[in-house]
């Protein structure tokens, strides 16, 4: 299942950039993860990247004066992440390994500020009590740990597959196993969670400070058509995402939540 996942982020790295990794949508979820960050654990501070993809959030926080490992199980990934750097001309401040966010035991050095992933690579973890476990070992006393996962309960996936009368593809995130989804003809091997499900594999040894929706009213990343086409209406859309993406019950849907769990 590694290996498969791999493969296929492998072969969409050169065009990751794109509609499809950094989408209109995308950056929005992003700016969110970016502020929470900064006012969290506040520059020169050193983050750990899991799951860096192409390096977007990593220049981002270097530009902003942190220190930052990027690691990712993806090799090319890594690589653009690298060549990002060395053509914005950063050198010291960001650092690549090609480590999957379920082989945190592989990175030496500890004493990190802070930990983020953005996205869903910790979807892909088959066993996130040990990167739990790791992330522990890494970070701080009291530092943060700030993830964008992939949620389960995502109303507008569930209501638009089954308008096109694929009902399937509208339950992949409700299987409780890891369940395959396609990448570019690849396959990527996924476990959807709520984020108390989440929560629960990191409970000993981080405390749950707060999470919310992104992309509840919003649509998913994927949707980027529509919310092109319809301006005024997703700018009001925008409104109740960040209005009511913290309220108890909505907060718990969404295409992906915004987690933030403190080191115990």
């Amino acid at each position: 299942m590694l290996a498969d996942t791999q493969l296929a982020f492998d072969s969409v790295a050169a065009i990751y950039d794109g509609p499809r990794g950094n989408n209109a949508l995308i950056q929005r979820m992003r700016d969110l993860s970016w502020r929470l960050i900064s006012r969290l654990v506040p520059a020169p501070a050193r983050l750990l990247d899991i799951g860096c993809g192409t390096g977007i959030d990593a220049q981002h926080f270097v530009q902003q004066g942190y220190t930052v490992l990027a690691t990712d199980w993806s090799p090319q990934m890594v690589e653009r992440t690298a060549g990002r750097a060395s053509a914005h001309g950063i050198t010291e401040p960001l650092q690549t390994a090609r480590v999957g966010a379920h082989e945190l035991h592989k990175i030496g050095e500890d004493g990190f500020d802070g930990a983020y992933s953005n996205f869903g690579p910790l979807n892909c973890v088959p066993d996130l009590t040990l990167t739990a476990r790791e992330c522990a070992r890494l970070l701080r006393p009291r530092g943060y740990l700030v993830f964008s996962v992939i949620g389960r309960i995502c109303p507008w996936e569930l209501g638009y597959y089954l308008a096109r009368m694929r009902p399937r593809r509208a339950l992949v995130r409700y299987a409780r196993a890891m369940t395959p989804v396609g990448l570019n003809t690849h396959t990527v091997w996924s476990r959807y969670y709520t984020p108390r499900e989440f929560y629960r594999r990191f409970a000993r040894e981080f405390e749950l400070i707060d999470y919310r929706a992104l992309s509840l009213f919003l649509p998913p990343p994927y949707l980027v058509g529509f919310y092109e086409r319809a301006p005024r209406l997703n700018r009001a859309l925008a409104w109740l995402d960040d209005k009511l993406g913290g309220w108890p019950v909505l907060r718990g849907a969404g295409d992906h939540f915004l987690i933030t769990m403190r080191r115990r």
